[in-house]
């Protein structure tokens, strides 16, 4: 799926590599190369090549990222994206590279074997996520159909884990994994593409998601590499003076930041009793409310933010992590609610908000009573959370941590080609 939520893991892991002299091709569909360009912080080695997005009946002129477009319309870009195939071919017939990155493009591996290249399925979700929905061992139905029932439980052989699923997760990530696009199943895709790929790769570290990656690797009988958290490289930009102006107003840790991703779909239904508002951007004396891309790593680091509400996407998680604001986690749907539970419940960094076990519906009362749990200065789950933040934070920002795992990262990568 074509969105920043991918491109941008893809283009940080883009600037590890070519720091240490490789050279990377990155693929980019037309209208969003601008939007990365500024990104690019080796554009002598890293060489955007535009693909244009061939237009599906049903999307709108122009799509090309699910920022594009609506929720219930993915499918179709998805469908749109299978569709470059040739001509990712033919630039990669000409170019000639040793590795190809993918995720949901299981063409490639075919494809990439004719050509005499590696293909490295490149996940940007969680290693967690991955062993429980889509390991070998689930007995897979008819056309790689996996039920409610199944999901509820985690597969053979699963990771002593607190990751467990209600009847509603698993019902939603059970008819996400049915979605068909252009013929094939969301889970008949990654299904090809790892049994497919040459490899397996992660950002993450073996310190804590470890036994994740071996559960996998063991499963599919294939090397699984790690990047590292691979986090983005500092920038030496300044926070916008519309927001530090508004933010330096409060005291510090007062400020609650609230990151619902753009491409998350939130119906009526989603939510009881809470009032929300998405619309233009309004600011007032306590609130802002704004549906556009913000400076998130300077917002979170600025003193008067405490509290981060995220929705639990990984690489916002894993951002998350390096700051010194607690985490209150409200997943949405699929690979978030997997996320919430592992930094809850096994990492436990976080507070997740409740939701009825039925229908999964938030409310305002939860909301603020995570926030309060998290928040409490003496309070026990409060403490605990901030001390188990602490260490991973100290943990992830530890010198040469980031480079000794690109470092054996670009190790593994030779050795496939021995």
């Amino acid at each position: 799926m074509v969105c920043h939520g991918t491109l941008n893991p893809y283009l940080h892991i883009s600037n590890r590599l070519a720091q240490r002299g490789h050279r990377i091709y990155f693929f980019i569909p037309t209208n969003t190369k601008p939007k990365l360009e500024q990104f690019n912080l080796h554009p002598y080695l890293i060489t955007f090549i535009p693909v244009t997005v061939p237009h599906v009946h049903g999307l709108p002129h122009g799509a090309e990222t699910t920022t594009d477009i609506s929720y219930p319309l993915h499918p179709l870009l998805m469908t749109a994206m299978d569709l470059t195939q040739p001509s990712i071919e033919a630039s990669l017939t000409a170019l000639k590279p040793h590795f190809i990155f993918f995720d949901l493009a299981h063409w490639v591996p075919a494809m990439a074997r004719r050509l005499g290249i590696k293909s490295i399925v490149y996940y940007v979700v969680s290693p967690a996520v991955v062993s429980y929905v889509f390991s070998p061992s689930r007995k897979l139905h008819d056309k790689y159909e996996l039920t409610e029932a199944d999901l509820v439980q985690p597969p053979i052989g699963f990771p002593p884990s607190s990751i467990k699923l209600s009847s509603h997760e698993a019902r939603g990530i059970a008819d996400q994994a049915l979605k068909q696009f252009g013929g094939i199943s969301f889970m008949e895709k990654i299904f090809i593409s790892q049994s497919d790929c040459d490899a397996i790769g992660f950002k993450v570290c073996a310190e804590i998601e470890g036994r994740f990656c071996d559960y996998i690797e063991k499963q599919l009988g294939k090397p699984v590499i790690l990047a590292g958290p691979v986090v983005p490289v500092p920038s030496n930009s300044t926070l916008e003076e519309r927001w530090n102006k508004w933010l330096g107003g409060f005291e510090a840790k007062t400020v609650i930041f609230v990151h619902l991703e753009v491409s998350v779909y939130l119906g009526r239904s989603s939510f009881k009793n809470l009032f929300w508002v998405w619309s233009s951007p309004r600011t007032g004396e306590t609130g802002v409310v704004h549906g556009g891309w913000v400076q998130q790593p300077l917002i979170l680091a600025h003193p008067s933010v405490g509290c981060n509400l995220t929705h639990c996407g990984y690489g916002s998680l894993l951002e998350a992590l390096v700051t010194e604001c607690e985490l209150v986690l409200m997943p949405q749907y699929g690979d978030q609610i997997i996320n919430s539970r592992l930094m809850s419940g096994d990492l436990e960094v976080g507070v997740e908000v409740e939701m009825g076990e039925e229908d999964g519906l938030f409310t305002r009362e939860g909301v603020c009573k995570a926030i309060r749990l998290v928040m409490e200065v003496d309070g026990e789950v409060g403490k605990k959370v901030r001390a188990n933040h602490g260490k991973w934070r100290e943990f992830l920002l530890s010198k040469n941590l980031d480079s000794s795992y690109i470092d054996g990262f670009i190790q593994k990568l030779q050795g496939l080609l021995q």
